[in-house]
């Protein structure tokens, strides 16, 4: 066993009551003492004059006690400390008797804390102190101090120490901190050893730029966050290795005289033509689905290039060939979409298709599980409810996996798991509409191969979009009257900057009710996630027909709905949202012949930031750039989604920091795969500890 991967309990002074406490932060081992890293520094290496200091500074003084008073009425204890140079206050809202006794006149103290404005000028409010004999005998810090992330009942003195003891054994064994970094490799960009990298990091030299250490940009951060991207990189590129080896479904066989007079029935049948962009990534499906092993390709595509039907054809090959199709979509609004779509398309060949998803009970439920289980079910659609337990295929062959980024790798790789009794794998077809910016389809897809569908079908109109301030809303529902007027339909999109679902729908509620009050002649609906799945049936039913002129709704349309009269779409607090979310949003409209308009209402006033944000969408129609300016404004966290089970998550590495490091990922992955692969597995070990099971496949 690795000798860092003792328990910290090997420690001098680590208890099970301190390890208790660790574990809370993931550590658990002497590996994840060295590897949990500082968030911040504090320089406690020299005494700052007190005459010196500005406000906003945080700093080590020492001073002589002048005065020390117990503020009436406020219990807050102040003294008052003074050198040559000047004079400061330090204050305690809380303090014991004992504190209080200690501090007597002409007693030295050194203090630490950040310097604040007070009632009577400059204070440090409840800072760490000392007493001390004289000021000659202050003991300083050689090396900056670690501030660490905590937890409840740890504190800094005893998370420091344990780290400095684990950091002291891969001192004395260098063997036990392997560097599976080439040193050509780190002469080439400068790195520094892995030990050293270490070192520097939880004890950085007092000559050490805190501006540096706070940007992470010196070479031994650099380093350890270029490894780790690495690893997450490579444990992909593992996962994409390993799939080729298990065996697949062949769809593409050499007699194809079946599938070639279903496909030619199905495409003359579409009432428009396949764009070459379409054209192009159906061949490389087609290659895919002609191999013995897995189809792992995720096809990206801007709102409204075509991608459903791309994932319809590739359902096509499954079927001619007699296999199940598991189609996977995030919510039950598109669910019901896909399910409208399928059964339109495959109209004319004799192809049961349901859909199952949680509002389905009692015996329908039971029936829609029977004809998967027996195979009469061809194609299966539904939402997160595929992978239930109790569902059981009868030969599933193909996956299609809408809307990836919703899901995660976890997910995203449980399908497979319901083809084992066939001894096969189906092959995975994961589409997004949310354009992925490079950088992280790099780190979260490396094990899939990627189409893009870089052409919109002719005729589509770039929608004109506006930023107005919320307090012209009156302006905007005059507008709404002109536009049912001309025979035209609107959306009305509700945001909430909480994660609650209900709390959105209410929203929505008032809206509705403030609009139907304000426009008496005008047709309103209304559409949120927690209604029923009939009732949002009947509603979207009613808005396609034209029914309903406006229709209310929270997020939940924004992907999936196709209503190309619908030409106007307001969207509320847009400064909530993410850019690409509110692309996928825009893109509910201009499907038809006409103009089309979106205009982003915001609450005044906005941060700058916001604006930059609003001024990209309203600018630009190519929701790659979106998402790339996306990215660099709000980092990868806000981009993805955080809380997505798949989304890798860092323990050192900051993707809006580091971008720059993942140009050269991809290249030294490929060397590591090809000549260091007994490198990776010591390296997911270390980075991805047990997490590095999704990738066991």
């Amino acid at each position: 066993m690795n000798a860092l991967k003792q328990p910290v309990t090997t420690l001098p002074g680590v208890g099970v009551q301190t390890a208790n406490r660790l574990e809370k932060l993931d550590i658990k081992t002497l590996q994840d003492l060295v590897f949990h890293l500082p968030h911040r520094y504090e320089d406690r290496t020299r005494i700052y004059p007190i005459g010196s200091l500005t406000a906003g500074m945080t700093v080590l003084v020492c001073g002589k006690i002048d005065m020390v008073e117990i503020v009436p009425g406020r219990k807050t204890l102040v003294c008052q400390i003074s050198d040559s140079s000047g004079s400061i206050s330090i204050r305690f809202f809380h303090f014991t008797a004992g504190q209080y006794h200690q501090f007597k006149a002409n007693v030295w103290l050194s203090v630490f804390a950040e310097i604040r404005y007070g009632f009577a000028g400059l204070e440090m409010v409840h800072p760490d102190y000392s007493i001390i004999n004289h000021p000659d005998l202050i003991s300083l810090e050689t090396r900056l101090t670690p501030i660490y992330p905590l937890t409840e009942g740890l504190s800094q003195k005893v998370l420091r120490k344990a780290v400095r003891q684990a950091v002291e054994c891969c001192e004395q064994h260098p063997e036990w901190l392997t560097d599976w970094l080439p040193n050509d490799l780190l002469q080439q960009f400068g790195y520094p050893g892995l030990l050293e990298s270490i070192q520097t990091l939880h004890a950085p030299d007092e000559s050490m730029s805190m501006d540096v250490l706070q940007q992470g940009s010196f070479p031994a951060m650099k380093r350890l966050a270029f490894e780790e991207l690495l690893t997450h990189h490579l444990s992909l590129k593992v996962v994409k290795a390993q799939v080729q080896g298990y065996p697949a479904p062949v769809f593409m066989d050499a007699d194809q005289s079946q599938f070639k007079s279903m496909a030619s029935h199905f495409l003359k049948a579409l009432p428009f033509q396949l764009t070459r962009a379409q054209q192009r990534v159906i061949a490389e499906i087609e290659n895919d689905c002609g191999q013995s092993y897995p189809m792992m390709r995720l096809v990206q595509g801007d709102v409204g290039s075509g991608k459903t039907i791309v994932a319809a054809y590739t359902a096509l090959l499954a079927l001619s060939a007699g296999y199940q199709v598991a189609l996977m979509s995030p919510t039950e609004l598109l669910s019901e979409q896909h399910y409208r779509n399928f059964t339109l398309w495959f109209a004319m060949f004799e192809i049961n298709i349901v859909l199952l998803t949680g509002q389905l009970k009692g015996k329908a439920r039971t029936e829609t599980l029977q004809s998967i289980a027996t195979g009469s079910a061809g194609i299966i659609i539904g939402t997160h409810a595929l992978f239930q337990e109790q569902v059981k295929f009868f030969r599933l062959g193909l996956v299609i996996i809408d809307e990836q980024h919703r899901f995660g790798v976890h997910q995203r790789l449980a399908l497979r798991e319901k083809a084992q009794s066939l001894g096969i794998r189906p092959h995975q077809l994961v589409m997004t509409a949310t354009p992925i910016p490079r950088t992280l389809a790099m780190l979260n897809y490396a094990d899939l191969d990627l189409s893009i569908i870089d052409e919109l079908p002719p005729g589509r109109k770039p929608v004109v979009t506006s930023v107005i301030p919320a307090e012209r809303r009156s302006e905007v529902i005059d507008r709404i009257t002109d536009w049912v007027v001309k025979g035209r339909q609107v959306y009305w999109v509700c945001t909430l900057i909480e994660e609650s679902e209900q709390l959105q729908c209410e929203a929505a509620e008032k809206t509705a009710e403030k609009l139907i009050q304000a426009l008496p002649t005008v047709r309103i609906g209304l559409l949120h996630g927690r209604m029923k799945a009939a009732q949002k049936e009947t509603i979207m039913q009613l808005f396609k027909s034209h029914q309903l002129d406006l229709l209310v709704a929270t997020t939940v349309i924004e992907v999936g709905v196709d209503i190309p009269n619908a030409g106007l779409m307001i969207i509320e607090n847009p400064e909530r949202l993410g850019l690409s979310q509110l692309h996928q949003l825009r893109g509910r409209v201009g499907r038809g012949d006409y103009d089309s308009f979106c205009l982003l209402m915001y609450q005044s006033p906005l941060s700058e930031i916001a604006r930059q944000r609003l001024g990209i969408l309203r600018d630009s129609h190519d929701g790659f750039v979106i998402a790339e300016k996306d990215l660099q404004l709000r980092g990868p966290g806000e981009v993805m989604g955080i809380r997505q089970t798949g989304l890798m998550r860092f323990k050192i590495a900051d993707l809006t920091r580091d971008a720059e490091l993942l140009d050269d990922i991809q290249l030294i992955g490929d060397y590591f795969m090809k000549t260091a692969d007994h490198a990776i597995q010591p390296l997911m070990a270390r980075w991805l500890g047990e997490s590095v099971n999704y990738s066991e496949v």
